[in-house]
């Protein structure tokens, strides 16, 4: 075969969590359709719920040039780890994009870090959170400390997630590009600032709309779930009114108390909308309780529960009114490109920064951080789907063709994955 013939072949190695899989199996189905060969690295445990759960065999089948290979779940403690191998990928003339599942919003705040400590502005005590954070361009009068990621307020310098990711600006600007699972129209003025330290800057979101963009009328499944999807909700949501349901769920690694647990299930029942709600069997930390009796009665009457919900198809459903999630990234587009409003209640890393953005930047909804309690929970809710709901959906319906608009040809997503293609393909 002629040399030039040859598809370039693209590793594609993710972090082994639910989210950054999701999105990069897409990314990948995307790389496959443009003609490149793709080797999917994943471990041996996410391989295997993959293969249970998802429908990754068959999804994969249509492309010759897919391999899904698997590493072992541990190394010795002895063994290079995930930066030397990058760098010394470099050495040897292998170019390296990094693929961040993270909001631009977010990695900002990373590049940001060693300024926020140069100024004192963190690491930070006390209980005073609503001390706006000056140092970050961009974020100036809107930014406070309850809106930094959770190791931020540990107090100390020898944090170790604060260390990960106090190198995001000299890894970033070292690699040979940047994608980012975002689209212009929503992060511009952030995605500015990044362009300056990482010129070679993809924006090629929403990725899961992207992809069935790119394989239009044929019935795409493309969750690439770790979790087995219970499709009875769907069948209960196609017998509630329109827009009057509110969809909970804290994705696939927040875990609450007992005592929270309570707290929004009270919030829920005695708000009085309509709820399915997804709570995995291990979302709870402690073991199952008596469940009083008005709460029983309320879920019976206006509420479902599932352990894992078909995300994409319950956002896409004309009966979903709102969206009470953790804040993570493709939780955030699903809705937005939906055009579904949310109540964010983050839980760690870029989900604080996400859920000030959806909130203070973008009008997409209410920002619950910080608090779960019962009568706040209500409150938020009937703000939500009740006094406010025209103002927020007419903000989520704005937003939303603007998702739209940028996956079509002459769209920023649309040029930037062509772009990406074509600067691989001349590597």
């Amino acid at each position: 075969m002629d040399q030039e013939a040859v598809p370039p072949h693209v590793l594609i190695f993710p972090l082994p969590l639910q989210g950054p899989v999701n999105s990069m199996l897409k990314l990948a189905e995307l790389l496959c359709l443009s003609g490149l060969h793709i080797t999917f690295l994943v471990t041996d445990h996410i391989h295997t719920r993959l293969v249970k759960y998802s429908n990754i065999q068959s999804r994969f089948n249509g492309y010759p040039g897919f391999r899904l290979e698997t590493i072992s779940d541990g190394l010795p403690e002895d063994h290079p780890r995930l930066e030397l191998c990058l760098w010394k990928s470099n050495d040897v003339g292998l170019p390296i994009i990094y693929v961040r599942t993270i909001s631009a919003c977010c990695l900002w705040v990373f590049f940001c870090l060693p300024k926020l400590i140069e100024s004192g502005e963190i690491p930070f005590t006390g209980n005073d959170l609503d001390t706006p954070i000056k140092s970050i361009p961009g974020m100036e009068g809107f930014f406070r400390r309850r809106d930094l990621p959770m190791f931020c307020r540990s107090g100390s310098l020898s944090d170790p997630n604060l260390n990960l990711y106090l190198p995001e600006a000299t890894e970033n600007s070292r690699a040979h590009g940047l994608i980012v699972n975002t689209f212009d129209d929503l992060e511009g003025p952030i995605l500015a600032h990044i362009r300056a330290f990482c010129p070679n800057l993809y924006t090629i979101g929403p990725l899961h709309s992207h992809l069935k963009y790119k394989l239009p009328g044929q019935s795409l499944s493309s969750s690439n779930s770790l979790w087995k999807e219970d499709m009875s909700c769907i069948t209960w949501l196609d017998s509630q009114p329109p827009k009057s349901v509110l969809y909970v769920s804290f994705g696939s690694l927040a875990v609450m108390t007992k005592e929270q647990y309570m707290e929004f299930w009270h919030g829920l029942v005695d708000s009085g909308s309509r709820f399915l709600w997804v709570i995995r069997p291990d979302s709870v930390t402690s073991d199952p309780m008596d469940i009083p009796s008005e709460l029983s009665k309320g879920t019976k009457e206006r509420g479902y529960i599932v352990q894992w919900a078909p995300q994409e198809e319950v956002l896409a459903h004309r009966a979903v009114g709102g969206f009470l999630t953790h804040s993570g990234w493709n939780s955030t587009l699903e809705s937005v490109i939906e055009g579904v409003p949310m109540i964010c209640w983050p839980y760690f890393l870029d989900q604080q920064v996400n859920s000030r953005y959806v909130g203070e930047v973008w009008k997409l909804g209410l920002d619950m951080k910080d608090t779960c309690d019962r009568v706040i929970i209500e409150k938020t809710v009937r703000e939500l789907m009740e006094y406010r709901k025209d103002e927020f959906w007419k903000s989520a319906d704005e937003m939303a063709k603007y998702a739209k608009q940028c996956l079509m040809e002459g769209g920023s997503s649309y040029g930037n994955l062509e772009r990406l293609v074509n600067d691989i393909k001349a590597m």
